[in-house]
């Protein structure tokens, strides 16, 4: 696990991580929430920089549960320790908990609606958008150097073109990057 995040400039208060991730939660559905946090958690508090957001957003996805979750508990551990990781993922699913249940009663008036369905493809449309936005622009600050551009196009391929099954794109992946990150601290130590 890691520590809280012991170089903010004020203590951020469990309200301020609770009503951020309870908006999170509120207005946004989908895969458009990766983005999202980082434009609040990044871009607007500065709570982590694009570094331990996506060091963050790498072990999300690598631990079971939902990425989005996962990254609140993170986000929220390097803030306030575990009281921040409870407040996030409850700020988070407190709507969304909600939501389901209302949802679940309604559906068999919603569940055949055009309207409905033409909506839900818009919302599709904008989270899509919103991932290619978070994806490019972090992999831009990510990457260091012509390694790290050529894992992140290997990766890109292998599983967003060739469909590979990921465990198999991780097991490959995984050494590689180690093997590059290695070498990369090693010429960073000989300097």
């Amino acid at each position: 696990m890691t520590a809280p995040n012991t170089d903010a400039p004020a203590k951020i208060t469990l309200r301020s991580i609770y009503f951020v991730f309870f908006q999170i939660g509120m207005f946004a559905f989908g895969g458009g929430l990766q983005s999202w946090v980082y434009r609040e958690a990044v871009e607007r508090r500065s709570w982590v920089n694009d570094r331990e957001y996506v060091s963050g957003l790498a072990m999300s996805q690598i631990l079971p549960g939902t990425n989005v979750g996962n990254l609140s508990i993170y986000l929220g551990l390097r803030q306030r320790g575990l009281a921040g990781a409870a407040v996030a993922l409850a700020g988070l699913i407190t709507v969304p908990f909600f939501a389901a249940i209302l949802l679940y009663l309604a559906y068999d008036q919603i569940a055949n609606n055009r309207w409905v369905d033409a909506a839900l493809t818009g919302v599709t449309a904008v989270a899509m958008g919103l991932l290619l936005r978070m994806g490019l622009r972090s992999g831009a600050k990510g990457s260091e150097g012509i390694g790290s551009v050529v894992v992140i196009a290997a990766l890109f391929l292998m599983v967003g073109i060739l469909q590979w099954p990921l465990l198999l794109v991780v097991a490959g992946a995984t050494p590689v990057s180690i093997a590059l990150a290695w070498l990369r601290l090693r010429g960073t130590d000989a300097q």
